[in-house]
């Protein structure tokens, strides 16, 4: 069962890459034959803010929302009747999807 997951996980990663690469090379042969600059491949667009910086950005906006998912689920299980079970996923999920799209407006900002 272990075996099953850990290729699942493997092949969805090897198939995100292989979708991103396959679809930019389609899409610059397409500009290509219609003539496009080539200029517009160029490495180094400084219109864009650095991919650390997003990742940083991003990640510790994630980490923010486990973390106070963490707590606010504890708070809602010590002073509430709601079944713990439920409560620490549910809003641990929940802090941390609210922390991925501040993340994304921060970017969007950069």
């Amino acid at each position: 069962m272990e075996v099953a997951i850990l290729a699942i996980i493997f092949g969805t990663i090897f198939g995100i890459f292989y979708l991103y690469l396959s679809t930019r090379n389609k899409e610059r042969l397409s500009l290509i034959e219609k003539g496009a600059d080539a200029s517009i491949f160029g490495k180094g667009q400084q219109h864009t803010a650095p991919i650390w910086k997003v990742l940083v950005l991003n990640l510790a906006f994630l980490l923010i929302g486990v973390g106070l998912g963490v707590f606010i689920a504890s708070l809602l299980d010590n002073y509430t009747s709601l079944d713990s079970d439920v409560v620490y996923p549910a809003v641990i999920f929940f802090m941390a999807g609210l922390g991925l799209y501040i993340g994304f407006t921060q970017t969007k900002k950069l």
